[in-house]
């Protein structure tokens, strides 16, 4: 799975390094070494106008993590939802029509993951943070989803409460150092399959799982970290230090 994860860079960068044509100035982040479920989170995503015919435009938004199916009769159960298995999303009730319809990426510099480790002292065993992350250094695209839930207790559309729209990791079996750490990790994608994975109107859903292919193997890098990173509450970069 992937619980945490680190988001440093800004709009400006992101925009560039997705190619970015909206963007709201309103919709800035400040920077997390700690994000964690239900925080708000920068996403890419590919929106078409309402009228037929008019330009799709590739945004970044601020989304909230933890994906509410629209359905659903309680936002909180998005806290459960951080996450989506790759081997089942185009099928799962929760998330099979945003798998069609709404993807995204979601920008990382790297994740944490926890292993459980003995500690010789005690003899018991506690769980080692490590931060997994590419090793050249460049941005990790995480394979979303995201879906927009209307709250019934807002009245009319139009009401700033009405919607809240909220977003989903996609994941799968880990390799390279994540493997080491944890079975699992999440799904990044190669810049050549941007376009076809955020477009709107590509709904084969054979075609898009084939783009959800497991990385490739040496590229990521793990080192482990200080367990100030198990607190939501704590942040900056001296989490992402080496644990002495």
């Amino acid at each position: 799975m992937c619980g945490r994860y680190t988001s440093t860079r800004g709009p400006e960068d992101l925009t560039r390094l997705f190619q970015v044509t909206d963007w709201s100035p309103a919709e800035t982040l400040a920077p997390s070494w700690n994000v964690a479920p239900t925080d708000e989170v920068y996403a890419v995503l590919e929106r078409a106008g309402r009228d037929d015919g008019e330009e799709v435009r590739r945004q970044l938004r601020v989304l909230r993590w933890g994906l509410v199916p629209s359905w659903a009769k309680d936002p909180k159960v998005g806290s459960r939802m951080i996450n989506a298995r790759v081997e089942t999303v185009h099928e799962k009730p929760a998330y099979r029509r945003a798998f069609a319809k709404r993807r995204c990426l979601l920008p990382a510099d790297g994740f944490y993951e926890w292993e459980p480790v003995k500690d010789e002292a005690t003899g018991r065993t506690r769980k080692q943070p490590y931060f997994i992350h590419p090793a050249d250094g460049q941005v990790m695209a995480m394979a979303g989803l995201y879906e927009y839930w209307r709250n019934p207790d807002a009245a009319g559309d139009d009401h700033p409460d009405a919607w809240l729209t909220t977003c989903t990791i996609i994941t799968t079996e880990a390799t390279d150092a994540a493997g080491r750490v944890h079975p699992r990790m999440p799904l990044a994608l190669t810049p050549d399959h941007y376009d076809t994975w955020l477009d709107p109107h590509h709904h084969d859903t054979d075609d898009l799982r084939a783009l959800l292919i497991q990385p490739a193997d040496g590229r990521l890098d793990a080192r482990p970290v200080s367990t100030a990173v198990n607190s939501v509450r704590n942040n900056g970069a001296h989490l992402l230090d080496a644990a002495t």
